[in-house]
């Protein structure tokens, strides 16, 4: 297993399914996962979905600058840090953003998100 090839393709997926339809990340959570959005923590895969559709814009497009990984413990993890932009329907500037994952794998075979954390970085 390619630890960047494996970030990358998770990188891939993610933001293109997070632009496309925010539901459709359910399956990359598990009941266990939680996600830190703005210092709101959220614990379980049906409560992240829900606060991901219900965030108070409908149409975005995530552009990627950086994507860096670690392998992460014993059982296979990783770590993988993301940067880039993000851009709002209606909006004219973009909005710079940070999110780190925290993926483990799964038995058969493939990665699950068990943390994420996402900051929107301010100028």
């Amino acid at each position: 297993m390619d630890p960047d090839a494996v970030s990358k393709a998770f990188v891939e997926h993610y933001y293109s399914t997070f632009d496309a339809n925010r539901a459709g990340l359910a399956n990359l959570y598990q009941d266990g996962s939680m996600l830190t959005f703005e210092g709101q923590k959220i614990a379980g895969s049906p409560n992240i979905v829900a606060k991901l559709t219900s965030l108070p814009f409908q149409q975005c497009q995530h552009q990627i600058t950086t994507v860096d990984c670690q392998p992460s413990g014993p059982a296979g993890g990783m770590l993988v840090f993301v940067s880039g932009n993000l851009q709002l329907s209606g909006e004219q500037h973009a909005l710079k953003f940070s999110q780190m994952f925290h993926l483990m794998p799964t038995p058969q075979g493939s990665f699950y998100v068990l943390n994420d954390i996402f900051r929107l970085n301010y100028a």
